[in-house]
């Protein structure tokens, strides 16, 4: 399971609840890439994360961050992470400043100067009280919690819920940023399919408790095609290859996984104008995954 050039690596994780289980799932991080979690709401994302986090405990597989068992090193695995959850729960009746302070006392390479910095950034007050603080602000204010003892690993899970599209857009820059220019690594959890496809490096698949397909994320936009034909214009094992198949008055279509494999047989039809290609989003890779056909 070892593998340096990883920062955390998930092998064969379980976690059984009532009507829900997450089957062994496998996954892993590089140093410096951001890894995009995509699944329809209660597919198991935040109980992945949430056993990364040492939040909950796994009932079988290993999980490793920095090499570490999160059970058994937590402080040290906690002081390299930075988290953001999906609810930013704060003591309403506080200061900003106090929170920080507060929160300062759980990491040893707490960086006042940076906190006070990002908070300028953010344009948030230093005197406000945290129930003050819009949902834009909280996430804002979260995030600035969570890079201020300069962690190697950031964590976030649905971080944009809820987000007008302006904060959500400088939340992802920001992400993207601390990424390539610093190396810091980032697995993000969202079932916003437009946030992934602005951060990621590499995507996972997680549907109803099982990952059903990881890539990197150029070579899967590459690969997951939309085709439009005409009657007779594709083999027909590539027509049952293909899934969403629908007809309509001026043919027929269906996406394939599989493009770069069988470009060159539809060379011809693209040539002859019966066969038109067409790129998919994230949105369309997932309700095929979900669906099947």
């Amino acid at each position: 399971m070892d593998n340096p050039e990883n920062i955390l690596e998930l092998q064969s994780v379980q976690k059984r609840y009532r009507g829900f289980a997450l089957d062994g799932i496998s996954l892993s991080l590089p140093q410096g890439y951001i890894l995009g979690l995509i699944g329809p709401n209660g597919a198991g994302k935040t109980t992945t994360i949430k056993i990364l986090m040492n939040m909950v405990k796994r009932d079988g597989g290993n999980v490793q961050v920095f090499g570490l068992d999160p059970k058994k090193n937590a402080k040290q695995i906690k002081n390299k992470v930075g988290f953001l959850g999906e609810e930013q729960q704060f003591y309403g009746n506080k200061t900003v400043a106090w929170t920080g302070k507060f929160v300062s006392t759980f990491y040893d390479n707490w960086d006042t100067n940076t906190f006070q910095s990002l908070l300028s950034s953010f344009q948030i007050s230093r005197t406000k009280k945290t129930s003050e603080l819009s949902k834009g602000m909280k996430v804002r204010f979260s995030l600035a919690l969570a890079l201020s003892h300069h962690p190697e690993l950031l964590i976030l899970d649905e971080p944009t819920a809820g987000l007008d599209p302006v904060i959500r857009r400088n939340v992802l820059e920001l992400l993207r940023k601390k990424s390539k220019n610093e190396g810091k690594s980032v697995i993000i959890s969202s079932h916003i399919t437009d946030d992934i496809m602005r951060t990621a490096d590499l995507v996972a698949f997680l549907i109803e408790g099982k990952i059903v397909l990881t890539s990197e994320k150029d070579e899967l936009l590459s690969n997951w095609k939309r085709i439009h034909y005409k009657k007779g214009a594709l083999d027909i094992d590539i027509i049952k290859s293909l899934t969403r198949r629908k007809d309509h008055a001026f043919g027929s279509s269906g996406v394939t996984d599989r493009y770069l494999e069988i470009k060159d047989s539809l060379a011809q039809g693209i040539t002859e104008g019966v066969v038109k290609i067409e790129s998919v989003n994230l949105d369309d890779i997932l309700i095929s995954l979900v669906k099947g056909v």
